[in-house]
This record gives C-alpha cells, structure tokens and sequence, in this order.
C-alpha cells in the first residue's frame, strides 16, 4: 500500500461569508479539476510513482480549504480511495460535506471519502509504537451511553499500556476507536474518552463497541 497525507499553508485566506456557497463553488472546481487530472493520476499510480501528481491533488485539495488533508489509499470496493479529512474540525464540515455532495459515483476504479473510514475488521489490526507490537485485539473498552447527550463515553485498556509513556499510551488509547468507528462516526458519537490502567469491570471488544455506537448512532435525533 502506498500513501501520501499532506497539508498545505495557505497566507492571507479569507474566510467567505457564505461559507456554503463557496464550499460549493471550490467543490464543483475540484471536480473539474480531478476529471481532468484522471489520466495522469492512473498512470502515476499504475508505475508506482504517486509523487509525479502529489503536488497537483495538494494544490487541489487546498483550494477547497488550506487545512483540509487527503490521503489515497486502497479501496474497500474499488481499487482506489481518495480520502479527504478535516481531522474533526466542525468549522471544515461545510468543505467536506460540499466536496462528498458533488463527488462523482464510486466506480471499480475510485472511490471517495469525506472522512477517514473505519477498517474492515480492527481486531486484526496491530500497531508499531516504539517498535513494539500492540494487537488491537487484545484492546478492551467498558462503554456507557449518554442516550440524553447522544454519546457514548469510554474507557479504553490495552495490555500493552503498562510499558508505554503517556503520549503512546494516549496514541494507542485513541488509534483503535477511529479503526473500529471511522474519523466522523468517532467525532460525532464519542462523548469523554479515558485511558484504563486496569481491564474495566464488563469491558467489551471493539467490535462490540463498534455495534453499540452505530446503534446509538441510527437511534440518535439529528440534533442530538
């Protein structure tokens, strides 16, 4: 797999007044853009080379908004996936949402996203902190529902904690819930996230907790 994540600065940007509007307007130019850029791009990837046209999408994606970052990665359906993310940043929604609306349909060779998604199966995943390996399968989360809120609250315990400084733990206490729940869904539905130094009494796995947050998600009022 390859990957690129880039951000780029933009000076003197100007917020619009109609954010909206103007999150339309650079979406419908992106598109116009990444159209055209389609050749390019396929063989590109196709030799392996993703840095002949990584300067291009950079300079696409910042003009939608400068602090927007992007990753292409390969699909769950199709071979490709562009990724777009405003890393959780409410005040980027209007971009991301504009960009996702006038995205093109998922072919079998792209398709797009306006958050980073969730793997397929995260128990499966391991993480490389420190060039040790922590199995997310082993990570185990004692969830409680806000349903008034609309958030679940956790706690999250892995094994490996106990040998880990505090800004890796804090890495490997956040790292499984946006595998198993995706950028958005994680945002959107997470209420306060703890670090457990011991297995919560009742902890759950992470594809059990992944359930429980799309359940409370389906159930949750727009507004909530």
């Amino acid at each position: 797999m390859f990957r690129f994540l880039r951000r780029r600065a933009a000076e003197d940007a100007v917020e619009p007044v109609d954010v909206h509007a103007e999150a339309a307007a650079r979406a419908e130019v992106f598109w116009q853009r990444w159209d055209d850029l389609l050749p390019e791009l396929a063989s590109a990837l196709g030799d392996s080379e993703p840095q002949r046209v990584e300067n291009l999408v950079a300079d696409m994606v910042a003009a939608v908004h400068p602090n927007l970052t992007f990753a292409i990665e390969h699909g769950e359906k199709a071979v490709y996936a562009l990724v777009l993310s405003g890393q959780a940043d409410p005040e980027l929604r209007p971009y991301t949402d504009a960009w996702i609306a006038a995205a093109p349909e998922q072919d079998t060779l792209w398709e797009y996203h306006d958050s980073v998604p969730p793997v397929p199966d995260p128990t499966e995943v391991t993480v490389n902190l420190r060039g040790e390996k922590y199995p997310l399968g082993e990570v185990r989360v004692a969830a409680q529902v806000d349903e008034a809120e609309g958030v679940v609250d956790v706690a999250v315990y892995h094994p490996g904690f106990q040998d880990l400084e505090d800004k890796a733990r804090r890495a490997l206490t956040f790292l499984p819930l946006d595998a198993t729940l995706g950028e958005r869904l994680a945002a959107d539905r997470l209420g306060r996230v703890e670090t457990a130094e011991r297995e919560p009494e009742g902890a759950i796995g992470l594809l059990e907790l992944r359930e429980l947050v799309r359940d409370l998600d389906r159930t949750a009022s727009p507004e909530s």
